[in-house]
């Protein structure tokens, strides 16, 4: 069983903070296996996390957090930027296209760019998995939502601590079952490859674990996040 990370963010998302190699020290800090980089909109950092990632003992998985015209949904297993402002359906479709593994993070927080405030339920019933633990909780209600959704649909489940500073990386984790005899899964000699843990979330051989982010940090990541939308507003207006 792995130990991953597959929902944390760098400094090139709006809102993060930290560069590729403190999350990366992070996440090899606190014993995970692999680690997924998935910023706004953006994948650069996630590509070079991907490159960097061996050295820290760890698998990069390449990805990112798509701002779909429904809300967020996170593409695991891309290489390639996918497009903001794209339907749900056509959001799943880009990732499928590449390989990758459509994740619907926190699809019942509409304060947070949640799915389920413009979407169906069988619309979200399409995704590849759900994450049912999201560390960045208020009541938790919107996790139990999720699990409760993914349990009636027998879709896979996946957690993420949703870092935007590099101490919360490892906060909510997916234990993920590559399969001994998965390409450089367990008993080989090298690490699981990005494909087995993508293979491994399609089929739905994952638990999660997590607690919540403390209080302090979800303050002062959601002050810094705001402080970095409005120096980048102004920056853009100076141009």
């Amino acid at each position: 069983m792995l130990s991953v990370e597959l929902h944390a963010h760098s400094s090139l998302s709006y809102d993060g903070r930290d560069d590729v190699d403190l999350l990366l020290e992070q996440a090899s800090a606190v014993g995970l296996d692999a680690l997924a980089i998935t910023d706004h909109d953006e994948i650069d950092a996630s590509l070079a996390a991907v490159d960097r990632a061996p050295e820290y003992g760890l698998v990069g998985i390449p990805g990112m957090e798509v701002s779909s015209a429904a809300g967020h949904v996170l593409g695991l297993g891309v290489t390639e930027a996918i497009p903001a402002g794209l339907s749900f359906g056509e959001t799943l479709a880009r990732i499928r296209e590449q390989g990758g593994v459509a994740v619907v993070p926190h699809p019942f927080q509409k304060s947070r760019s949640g799915v389920m405030a413009n979407i169906s339920r069988s619309e979200l019933a399409a995704a590849d998995a759900i994450e049912v633990y999201n560390s960045r909780l208020l009541t938790g209600r919107g996790n139990r939502k999720a699990e409760k959704f993914a349990d009636r649909r027998g879709l896979p489940k996946t957690a993420g601590s949703d870092a935007h500073i590099s101490e919360m990386v490892g906060q909510a984790v997916t234990r993920i079952d590559t399969g001994a005899d998965a390409p450089n899964g367990p008993g080989s000699d090298g690490p699981a490859s990005v494909d087995a843990i993508l293979d491994a979330i399609r089929a739905g051989r994952t638990t999660v674990e997590g607690k919540r982010t403390p209080w302090r940090i979800s303050f002062r990541q959601a002050a810094g996040g705001a402080k970095r939308r409005v120096k980048s507003r102004v920056a853009d207006l100076l141009e």
